[in-house]
């Protein structure tokens, strides 16, 4: 029987809070499933055997019972605009460092202009957009650029081979739409912008064996929060290969199927990164295979890092501030391969 550290998953029984609860539980951790919806957490109670316990985001004392005993949290439901702020405010009382895997630009935005001063002040660990976006490629840029202090340029393009959204990133996509107003959103000159232009379509040079190939320039992710947050960068762009951009528009793309015993879809992914100073540059490539999938490891190497000490700050942090980048994307390579090309 293991007898690890108990981690509440909030959101354990969606699409990536399955793949997390699977992944605490192949590294030693006790899982503690939450959520919303009671009628789920007991389907997955009879399921994994694992304690289950109900709680909603406008019920505080429901999530202080979630995390009672908990060594940390793991948040996975989405939309983050809603669940983010409750559960780290839960986390706060519970003395246990938070994580996430938020996606949603606005949210991650406002984890650390909402809660940086109070986290710093507890020295508490909050750790926000711990996923494939956000997170992956936060540590590539912050691995990219070694030993240089600032750059002029960040940019980080997405080859993925389609995107099948799950339920959640459909929900959260059009909350981030609403918040926006319909509007697109771009990081310039050292911050955020709105606005409503086209977004064009260009060739981004792929290392092979993908090569070169179509991209939606400007199809801006998470990773304009975290990279700007503690690199001095300030221009950071996003590109999505144009057939997993025209996927995540279709209102019939169906949602992942799994594809082998893991659960994994058969979708792969290729994320080059790449900074520019002057003359010079410098860039990372990560490969591997589902994107929701891979936010598991993410997540729970950066929970395991957290637990054990081995960090480098406090308060609100994004991956690559509080940990080695490049060790952390080193411990990954059960499930990424990884690529620098000075």
């Amino acid at each position: 029987m293991t007898t690890g550290p108990r981690v509440a998953v909030y959101g354990a029984y969606g699409h990536t809070g399955r793949f997390v609860v699977a992944e605490l539980r192949e590294r030693g951790f006790v899982p503690v499933l939450s959520g919303r919806d009671a009628d789920k957490l007991k389907a997955r109670t009879y399921e994994t055997g694992l304690d289950a316990r109900p709680a909603s985001v406008d019920d505080p004392a429901s999530l202080d019972r979630a995390l009672a005993g908990a060594a940390a949290v793991i948040n996975c439901a989405g939309p983050f605009a809603t669940t983010a702020a409750p559960v780290i405010e839960a986390a706060l009382r519970a003395g246990i460092p938070y994580v996430d895997v938020a996606a949603e630009i606005e949210a991650n935005a406002d984890t650390f202009a909402h809660f940086a001063d109070r986290a710093r002040s507890a020295e508490a660990v909050i750790v926000p957009a711990m996923a494939f976006y956000g997170g992956l490629g936060d540590l590539l840029i912050t691995t990219a650029m070694g030993d240089w202090t600032a750059a002029d340029e960040a940019h980080i393009a997405y080859g993925l081979s389609g995107w099948h959204p799950t339920a959640g990133t459909r929900t959260a996509g059009a909350v981030s739409r609403q918040r926006r107003d319909g509007r697109s959103v771009r990081h310039r000159n050292g911050r955020l912008e709105y606005h409503r232009d086209d977004l064009p379509t260009l060739e981004w040079p792929f290392p092979a064996p993908m090569g070169p190939r179509a991209v939606i320039g400007e199809f801006t992710m998470a990773d304009v929060v975290t990279v700007p947050s503690h690199l001095a960068i300030p221009e950071v762009r996003t590109y999505m290969a144009v057939e997993a951009a025209r996927d995540i528009a279709a209102p019939d793309t169906p949602a992942p199927a799994a594809a082998d015993e893991r659960g994994r879809s058969g979708q792969t992914f290729l994320v080059d990164a790449v900074v520019r100073s002057g003359a010079g540059e410098r860039r990372a490539v990560a490969r591997g295979r589902d994107i929701y999938a891979v936010t598991a490891p993410l997540a729970a190497e950066a929970l395991d890092r957290i637990l054990t000490g081995r960090t480098r700050t406090t308060g609100v942090a994004s991956a690559g501030e509080i940990f080695d980048a490049p060790d952390f994307l080193r411990a990954l390579s059960p499930h990424i391969t990884l690529e620098l090309r000075p």
